[in-house]
């Protein structure tokens, strides 16, 4: 039950970081001490929109995305305000100015407002009402999403501009639908901020293989048509034909908010390593909107630590704890390519043949569409690419988030893993309790077998125990093969015998054993 005198906590944005905040706010706000209000400008609840990809691609639906619905905000004592816009902000009155003309008072202000689609000054893309052309659809929320599936069904070519990840998931989902479809890029490679030289052109093949045209080092001079997009007119002056044009060409902070309350700015809204503002410690700002030390995350985990670490610090100030920034990890989720990229494995002067200090490890196979890399410094890993084959994605991230010292056979970190038997190495049992499922959340396998332990059968029952697959949704096979497992372990270990049974316990049986953490 909340007093009058509870601290009003309002959050502007309903996305995955301020949902997630929520979340964290009330599990250590156990005595509801803080009256959260949560204003989110999309209609509903929250959803995760790092999986809208896999609901083009017909792999997913739109429900399966949700969050938090509307009612567990009613049940949870959370005023939720869909569907409205914040106008303003008042710091010295510490208010609020809804579209609607509602006014709501503060204590503590956390902006997570996101960011928005970059739109490019492209000929021909707007109307004279200054709206996109009809058949032309940025991809950044879940009506973006459902607008883009509404239009493949009856789409004759599609163009997506921007080979980013977004850009390739995109043109991967249309593709996979039956649509003809050709991503166009300005940049001489695909996802060149990932990506290096020779990983890009492993991965046009393996693209162009799985349907997708690609057009890279092409400027666009305008769009074709009158009442809606029928082509892209390139540089060169060729066109590729088109009725459905998706943009995918960057996202910005939303930080004009903050800008317009006079909160300092400048990618995003600067912040300390407290996650408040630097201008006023009575206001926040986490996720994409958010700059710390320099750096804006656009990734689900960096999002979330940053929620956890504003939520601590204001229902919990007692306890300190700081956010000293979040190394990368990019998992591309398209059917048919494997890829995971982190840190920064083209920070390297190796193309140019000097010597940087980097220790680089490669190896390619185009012939079966794989490319690896390591980058070490110091005898830690720095940056890797696993494309084509990603199966020691997860030895590879505890080694780079822990900035642990590497074997000093460097190669045997991918050379092992690609020679032995697929069965043995996608294995649960040959998975020790403390390896990571779940890389946005922090998931262990002893987690996840824990959560079956408990009671959680499906996906969607260990998701709401432990929180594995609500982020980019990569590990979910994975999180589903341990679930198989389990149950059939369980079976076996049900099963009548003729012998008394000396064998192990359901929990050993689990793979937990008496030490989970081994």
């Amino acid at each position: 039950m909340r007093s009058d005198s509870s601290r009003r906590v309002v959050v502007v944005g309903n996305g995955m970081a301020g949902c997630r905040f929520v979340q964290e706010i009330l599990e250590r706000d156990l005595d509801r001490r803080l009256a959260l209000t949560v204003i989110g400008d999309e209609p509903g609840g929250a959803y995760n929109r790092m999986q809208l990809s896999n609901v083009l691609a017909g792999v997913a639906r739109a429900q399966d995305l949700v969050l938090a619905g509307e009612d567990w905000y009613a049940a949870q004592g959370v005023t939720l305000r869909p569907g409205v816009r914040v106008e303003g902000i008042d710091r010295s009155g510490k208010q609020v100015r809804l579209g609607d003309g509602t006014v709501l008072p503060y204590d503590v202000l956390v902006l997570a407002t996101g960011s928005s689609a970059l739109m490019p000054p492209i000929d021909g893309l707007r109307t004279d009402r200054d709206r996109l052309r009809p058949g032309a659809v940025a991809f950044r929320t879940l009506a973006d999403c459902q607008m883009i599936d509404r239009s493949a069904n009856r789409a004759q070519a599609a163009v997506v501009l921007g080979a980013g990840v977004l850009g390739l998931e995109a043109a991967r989902g249309l593709a996979g639908r039956g649509v003809p479809v050709t991503l166009v890029q300005r940049g001489s490679r695909l996802m060149e901020r990932q990506l290096d030289a020779g990983a890009s052109r492993v991965l046009s093949r393996t693209a162009g293989s799985l349907g997708v045209q690609l057009r890279t080092g092409s400027g666009v001079r305008g769009v074709r048509g009158d009442d809606r997009v029928r082509a892209l007119i390139l540089d060169d002056g060729s066109e590729v034909p088109a009725d459905l044009l998706v943009l995918c060409c960057g996202v910005r902070p939303r930080a004009e908010l903050a800008r317009g309350a006079g909160l300092a700015v400048n990618v995003g809204v600067v912040v300390d390593d407290h996650l408040r503002s630097v201008t006023d410690p009575d206001v926040f700002a986490i996720g994409e909107c958010a700059e710390h030390r320099g750096q804006t995350y656009a990734l689900v985990a960096p999002v979330w630590e940053q929620a956890r670490v504003a939520a601590a610090v204001i229902a919990q100030p007692e306890q300190p704890v700081q956010y000293h920034g979040s190394r990368t990890v990019v998992r591309l989720k398209a059917t048919g390519i494997e890829l995971a990229s982190l840190g920064d494995p083209t920070d390297t002067a190796e193309d140019d043949g000097d010597d940087d200090g980097a220790e680089v490890i490669c190896f390619s196979d185009r012939a079966r569409g794989v490319y690896q890399k390591l980058v070490v410094r110091d005898g830690r890993l720095t940056g890797a690419i696993l494309l084509g084959d990603t199966r020691t994605v997860g030895t590879l991230t505890q080694l780079f988030d822990r900035g642990a010292l590497l074997p000093a056979d460097r190669a045997s970190l991918l050379m092992v893993r690609r020679n032995a038997p697929a069965t043995t190495a996608e294995s649960p049992t040959a998975l020790p309790g403390r390896t990571t499922i779940c890389q946005c959340n922090g998931v262990t396998k002893t987690g996840i077998c824990t959560a079956w332990e408990d009671g959680a059968r499906t996906v969607s029952e260990v998701a709401a125990r432990t929180r594995a697959t609500t982020g980019c949704g990569s590990c979910r096979d994975t999180v589903e093969g341990l679930l198989d497992w389990l149950t059939a372990a369980d079976t076996e270990s049900r099963e009548p015998t003729s012998e008394p049974s000396s064998g192990p316990s359901r929990r050993a049986t689990a793979g937990v054993g008496a030490d989970p953490r081994a």
